[in-house]
């Protein structure tokens, strides 16, 4: 002991092999990770797993820990919400639209020992469920027209595209929280002009459908008008034939003697027309007999 003191190099040396000890056997677990402890390629336990509605601080397995030094290894999983970013996806709707689409998922690890066996790492979880997530959106999207993104369908196909997305994820020990579409527009130049067309078209076909449809209810309106005026006008002859012989007559004399002005600042002008005194047509100037 008196040597060690003595030899100053010799105490520098044992105080670092007492720390890289200490720092080898005890850990310190933040509230924000999980850690698998793994000895000779095997996981061990787990520290600090997620769990439902817990409440940061309050029992919780965070805090200093021990392990075998040199044996055990530590694999760092966050409990936190993680991101994936899908960019610049081609989406083919049913109505032959080329989408140029934008999408997000959020997930968490849940189970950090099956994360670990079937991807080892974070970054191999996110690496998997990236392709999941553009084959679900496409699958999804490629059963709807276009429209369907602007109508309250959109909730429904995001849960659709979560539903299949976390079926997959659970083999990573992930959890989908959310899924998201940022962006779905027609790209630019030629798709998009062809894109208008085939709208301005649809819109041109409904307006020649609802056009026709009003001709033909105002052809239907105009018939049963006219046989109702024609069951009027019969009852009136039935009634009084010579009052409605009489009235028809006054209608005709005033289609035929009073010609109508050619604007309504000039009154109207008066018909010569010579006749028979026996004529047919004057048959009511003469009188009943």
């Amino acid at each position: 002991m008196n040597r060690i003191v003595r030899n100053p190099i010799a105490l520098v040396i044992a105080a670092i092999l007492l720390l890289v000890l200490i720092g080898s056997t005890f850990t310190i677990v933040p509230e924000t990770k999980q850690a698998v402890i793994v000895r000779f390629g095997q996981p061990e336990r787990i520290l600090n797993r997620w769990r439902p509605n817990e409440v940061y601080g309050v029992n919780s397995g965070a805090g200093l820990a021990a392990r075998v030094p040199f044996m055990d290894r530590i694999v760092w999983i966050d409990k936190r919400i993680q991101s994936l970013e899908l960019e610049n996806q081609q989406v083919l709707s049913t109505d032959q639209l080329r989408l140029q689409v934008d999408a997000y998922a959020r997930y968490r690890i849940i189970d950090p020992l099956q994360m670990y066996k079937a991807a080892r790492t974070e970054e191999n979880v996110s690496t998997q469920l990236q392709p999941i997530l553009g084959s679900a959106l496409r699958n999804e999207l490629g059963r709807r027209p276009f429209a369907a993104l602007l109508s309250p369908e959109r909730g429904q196909m995001m849960d659709n595209i979560q539903n299949a997305l976390n079926r997959v994820a659970r083999q990573y020990g992930a959890q989908i929280v959310d899924v998201r579409i940022k962006r779905a527009d027609l790209p630019d130049g030629t798709p998009l002009e062809s894109a208008y067309e085939r709208m301005r078209t649809a819109r041109q076909q409904e307006a020649r459908s609802i056009q026709a449809q009003g001709l033909k209810q105002a052809q239907i309106i105009r018939a049963d008008a006219d046989a109702e005026a024609a069951n009027t006008y019969a009852g009136a002859f039935n009634q009084d034939p010579e009052f409605y012989d009489f009235y028809r007559a006054m209608q005709s004399y005033e289609a035929s003697f009073i010609s109508s002005a050619p604007n309504a600042d000039t009154p109207r002008g008066r018909t010569n027309i010579i006749l028979s005194p026996d004529n047919e047509y004057l048959r009511q100037f003469q009188g009943r007999r």
